[in-house]
């Protein structure tokens, strides 16, 4: 009774009970009661009438709640359909919420008290001001400067609405807005500006109440970006920011408007007042923060305000160097002002927080870059003059002029630089290739995920370091060996400063001339060896190890000058194989295996001093080498070793090698298949499960170096290998079917699903690798079509491997039109029964459904053809899986099928069946495109629905002036034919 009473709006609403149903959903009731309240409040929410009662309901409830749920509803109102509403309830609305906001903002106990609901009903006001302003509101800005004027607390509240309309307007319109109301609304705010500028300048300098003058900053702040330069640089605005910077309730609310300023760039026309702006700025900053003041120490101890500080410090430093640095450089007063200033930045980039360093890393890197192209250029002049902003002719004088001042300039920041360089070794971010890593306990452990923010942090440390060293390899050399003999001294000791020196040594390779290089290497490779050697615990070794492996891995350039070296090094790497301390051994695999493929022609080449090639060495120690390796280091090793052959020109040795490399899973392989061959049986146990698994990874590995050259193995295994896959299916489908809950979950299905997919894997890696020869195709690809295509089409969709279709695309890829004749096999093992896979949710299969539409792509990108040969009612099925496939909600499966619409309507266009194609699917794709991209949903294929309507469009106009011409011409032989 009470829910029908509620939802009948036919009368004023019962606002007691809505309040008893607000808090019943919000309460900590039963979950009926919940589940109720949500269903009543979700009824009157979706009612058209729901919002003529919330004048009512404002006015009589005392629910914080339910004035937020009766805004919502006005919201949603406002938002959808206010334009549609007759007017005097329009005016009528605004006059209310208007009302309601004087009257709580006029008088402080009831402003501070209703502070979430004054907040709230500002932004339904901003969000009426969207639709009615200026046009309906001309008034607004007068009226709310005059209310402003009236009331401290009122004007505090109007600068809170005037900063939310700007970042409505400004920061937020897109997609809400169409580009004529946002450019409407930025040109009326921008025409009344003087009026809200006055309010702002007369509050900052005739009020003491610290909440306005703060609401102003703020607000300000807002404004800054957009306004008219004028208002900043012709009026006493900057002059009355900088009295606000030293107090420090305001501090940081005027150190963000000054970075605004800042970051503002519109020529050279105000430069005088940027340095009178920075000078001043500076000489109330030494005040603030003496520099001699322990920035990371004061950041690491101090308050959240005094936090802030310093990271509004970093971007208003930033800000300004990035805009306005030359004009600081151009005047011998302005030089001691800007070092200073860059000397505040280097300690600020100390301080250990990740976003204030991710600010100033970015401002180092645009400088050294620009320093660094200015002095590679210095032979340009015409490039120079361009990048310091000259427009003049290039007089031999002016030439010369150019390079002094690009000298001069050098020497200006020789200090900075120096420091920079300091900077960038003890702060250096880790690379991908290290996995050795201190946990929070303080334990060195394995890497277990990659930090992607690490990875990009690097790449920029690693291009500023390297143009740091090509500006002066002396400076860049003195620091790194000075800072490592601090290392072995034990005077700077750490892992962490051990670390990020070796990863900043790494980094530089290639930066030095080669001679430099070398010599420097060779000292830092010695004193790390010495380090190792004098350094106790297994923690430390593991380190030291780690940042062995990783130097000499980032210099292959060295190692291939330098045998001897080279042979030391990787004899070292399996050294550190047998370690058995967490990470060394994945750490050893992986640059052994990067150092191979840098250098792999060394491999197999007798050197001087040697009696046969290193690779037959390895391989005649492969066993003891691995020997403590698990199985995926030992694949790594396998495929280092196949880089190593794909070096070797010889066919007859390359041959014998990879038969000596694979000898003992080979060994192993056969005699699994002999004792199969005697019971079948033996292929169910889940060791030799594992095994089999194992050397099929093996030989992936291997394959996946190798390419062409792995064929004389893989045929040597190939037709046993799809009798051990079908075997291995046939055991998976009669475990599914047996109907056991979560059969296909279960660890031995599992594993058997593991050794299908390897299967899969491998076929797929050689063949994508293998060079493009059509007999490889020939030999490989029919003997697959029932073992792998048949048992994908009779297997329970629960037992399907989604490899089957990438392989069959990368086989399709591979070898394009020679595959048109088995694409009606393919289309009839896999496109029916993957479809009713697919198809009944979004959810179900994600593997297939991706996989799927690659397999489609490719047949036709290469083999249309056989698309064409299709069956009406065939290609009504590929025509519905293409929509289905761009009306996901997934994005890289609707882009896949954009991208394959896209490709079909192109190929039917020039094909012969254009207009039967057109006539029949025409209408459905441009009604089906149109639905989604009027589906919010789907906003990231927003290019390609483009794309697609164009090529629909263009088909259409093409075809209509096809039809005029045709009566044009059907005329005329008309007007022949009766004339004559």
């Amino acid at each position: 009774m009470a829910a029908e009473r509620l939802k009948d709006l036919s009368q004023p609403i019962d606002v007691p009970l809505l309040d008893a149903t607000v808090a019943a959903f919000y309460g900590t009731g039963s979950k009926e009661e919940r589940a109720t309240a949500d269903q009543i409040l979700r009824y009157l929410q979706n009612n058209p009438d729901m919002w003529l009662q919330v004048v009512h309901i404002l006015q009589q409830t005392k629910s914080l709640n339910t004035k937020f749920f009766a805004l919502q509803v006005l919201e949603g109102v406002i938002k959808y359909r206010w334009n549609a509403l007759p007017v005097e309830q329009r005016d009528g609305m605004k006059n209310y919420i208007s009302e309601v906001i004087v009257q709580l903002s006029s008088n402080e106990a009831s402003f501070r008290a209703e502070r979430l609901y004054v907040n709230k009903l500002n932004i339904i006001l901003v969000q009426i001001l969207k639709h009615d302003w200026p046009a309906r509101w001309q008034s607004f800005i007068p009226d709310l400067v005059a209310a402003a004027k009236t009331s401290e607390t009122i004007c505090e509240n109007c600068m809170a609405i005037l900063k939310l309309l700007s970042e409505e307007v400004f920061d937020f319109s897109r997609g809400e807005m169409t580009q004529q109301k946002i450019k409407e609304l930025k040109q009326s705010l921008n025409s009344e500006f003087q009026l809200i500028h006055e309010l702002c300048l007369y509050v900052l300098s005739a009020s003491q109440r610290i909440e306005l003058i703060r609401a102003t900053l703020s607000t300000l702040h807002a404004f800054l970006s957009w306004i008219p330069l004028g208002y900043i640089f012709e009026s006493n605005l900057l002059e009355t920011l900088l009295k606000f910077f030293p107090v420090p309730s305001s501090r940081n609310l005027t150190l963000q408007c000054l970075t605004e300023v800042a970051s503002l760039n519109f020529g050279d026309y105000y430069n005088v007042q940027y340095v009178k702006m920075y000078n001043i700025f500076m000489v109330q900053l030494q005040t603030i923060l003496p520099p001699t003041t322990n920035i990371p120490e004061a950041y690491a101890h101090g308050s959240g305000e005094e936090q802030a500080f310093i990271q509004n410090l970093a971007l208003f430093f930033t800000s300004f160097y990035k805009f306005h640095i030359r004009v600081l450089e151009s005047s011998q007063e302005n030089i001691s002002a800007l070092l200073m200033g860059l000397e505040y930045l280097i300690n600020i980039s100390y301080v250990d927080d990740t976003e204030v360093f991710k600010v100033c890393l970015d401002y180092w890197n645009s400088l050294i870059l620009e320093l660094f192209d200015s002095h590679h250029n210095m032979d340009n002049p015409a490039v120079t003059a361009n990048m310091m902003g000259l427009q003049v002719p290039l007089l031999p004088g002016i030439v010369d002029g150019l390079c002094a001042q690009l000298l001069q300039r050098r020497r200006l920041y020789a200090g900075t630089m120096s420091k920079l360089r300091m900077l960038m070794i003890c702060r250096m971010a880790k690379p991908e290739e290290v996995l050795i890593v201190e946990d929070e306990n303080g334990n060195i452990v394995r890497e277990t995920m990659k930090d992607n923010d690490v990875l990009v942090q690097y790449k920029i440390m690693r291009e500023t370091l390297i143009y740091l060293s090509h500006l002066d390899h002396e400076d860049t050399e003195k620091q790194m060996l000075k800072k490592l003999s601090k290392q072995l001294s034990g005077e700077d000791w750490t892992w962490n400063n051990l670390n990020t020196l070796c990863w900043a040594i790494g980094s530089i390779s290639g930066s030095m001339m080669e001679e430099q290089e070398n010599r420097f290497l060779v000292m830092v490779i010695r004193d790390l060896l010495n380090l190792c050697e004098i350094t106790k615990g297994k923690d430390n070794k593991a380190v030291i190890a780690s940042n062995i492996m990783y130097v000499v891995g980032q210099y292959p350039r060295f190692l291939r000058a330098h045998w001897k070296f080279l042979k030391t090094v990787v004899n070292k790497l399996f050294e550190f194989m047998h370690e058995t301390h967490p990470g060394v051994q994945d750490m050893a695999c992986d640059t052994f295996l990067k150092i191979v493929q840098k250098c792999k022609r060394k491999f197999v080449i007798v050197q001087v001093g040697e009696n046969e090639p290193f690779v037959s060495e390895l391989l005649s120690a492969l066993a003891t080498t691995v020997a403590d390796l698990e199985p995926h280091q030992i694949h790594s090793f396998y495929e280092s070793v196949g880089h190593m052959i794909q070096a070797e020109s010889d066919p007859h040795k390359r041959d014998e090698y990879l038969q000596r490399l694979m000898a003992l899973p080979n060994q192993k392989w056969g005699e699994i298949i002999g004792q199969a061959r005697q019971s079948v049986d033996f292929l169910k146990d889940q060791d030799v499960i594992r095994t089999v698994l194992n050397i099929l990874q093996t030989n992936t590995s291997v394959a996946s170096s190798l390419g062409t050259y792995f064929l004389s193995q893989i045929s040597l295994i190939f037709l046993d290998m799809l009798n051990v896959y079908r075997m291995y299916s046939e055991l998976i489908s009669s475990s599914i079917a047996e109907g056991v809950p979560f059969a296909s979950k279960t660890s031995y299905v599992k594993l058997l699903r593991s050794v299908k997919r390897e299967t899969l894997k491998l076929i797929e890696t050689f063949l994508d690798k293998a060079e493009d020869q059509p007999q490889i195709g020939k030999q490989f690809v029919p003997p697959m079509m029932d073992p792998v295509l048949g048992d994908y089409a009779r297997n329970l969709p629960d037992a399907r491997e989604s490899e089957v279709l990438s392989l069959f695309a990368t086989i399709i890829n591979k070898y394009k039109a020679a595959m048109i004749d088995d694409v009606p096999r393919i289309f009839e093992a896999v496109f029916q029964c993957t479809l009713e896979m697919i198809t009944k949710n979004f959810e179900d299969y994600p593997e297939h459904r991706l996989k799927f539409f690659s397999l489609l792509r490719a047949i036709a990108t290469h083999c249309f053809p056989a698309l064409i040969q299709l069956s009406s009612q065939q290609l009504k099925l590929v025509m519905d899986s293409i929509i289905w496939a761009f009306r996901h909600t997934e994005r890289n499966i609707a882009e896949t099928g954009l991208n394959l619409l896209l490709e079909m309507l192109r190929n039917f266009q020039a094909s012969e069946f254009c207009n039967q194609f057109y006539r029949t699917y025409f209408l459905t794709i441009e009604q089906e495109i149109f639905a989604v991209l009027t589906d919010t949903f789907h906003k990231p294929g927003f290019k390609l629905h483009v794309l697609i309507l164009q090529q629909l469009f263009c088909l259409v106009k093409y075809l209509t002036l096809l039809r005029l011409l045709q009566l044009w011409i059907s005329f005329i032989l008309l007007n022949k034919l009766f004339s004559g």
